[in-house]
């Protein structure tokens, strides 16, 4: 799936988030299946959580990367540089931050549709087997919580890595 395929997953999920609840008050009658999914979703720390340390992780790389970039150092991340090309010059400091919020974005996005599918999967369950209502919860908190982390850990653990040997590395050679 491409980035503008996610973000437009993400816009009409934001924007159904923000109308379905609205007309449901305005009704004066209980959430739908889909609408009580959404907003378990929305509530959910796991949506979040992968889209922030995401952020936090490229972050912390694309800063301690400055440096080095201020002294004729190349980018070796494609989708960072001026040609898109690797090793090649970085694109502004503006443009990257602009697209690690971009890159952010897009993990939200696709951890709030696991957690709506996740979330309808579970209120099927629980309709169809209301006698493990409390088990379907807790199986359904562990996965969400296991696939969030397994994200975050794939997506941010290599800029974390990169953070560190960057900030080991400018130090080595005098660069701030």
């Amino acid at each position: 799936m491409s980035t503008s395929q996610l973000r437009a997953i993400a816009s009409c999920l934001i924007v159904y988030v923000l109308v379905v609840p609205r007309l449901a008050s305005a009704q004066d009658r209980a959430p739908s299946f889909v609408g009580q999914a959404l907003k378990l979703a929305v509530l959910d720390p796991t949506t979040y959580a992968p889209a922030v340390v995401v952020y936090d992780a490229t972050m912390r790389d694309w800063n301690t990367s400055q440096p080095f970039f201020r002294n004729g150092f190349l980018e070796h991340n494609a989708r960072f540089t001026v040609s898109g090309f690797s090793n090649d010059t970085p694109v502004s400091y503006g443009v990257g931050r602009n697209q690690i919020l971009k890159d952010s974005m897009s993990v939200l996005a696709v951890s709030a549709v696991h957690n709506v599918s996740a979330r309808l999967i579970e209120q099927g369950l629980r309709q169809r087997y209301p006698e493990h209502g409390r088990l379907i919860t807790a199986l359904g908190w562990v996965e969400r919580g296991a696939v969030a982390s397994l994200m975050s850990y794939e997506l941010a653990g290599p800029h974390y890595q990169q953070w560190r040997q960057n900030q080991q590395l400018s130090a080595q050679l005098g660069l701030r």
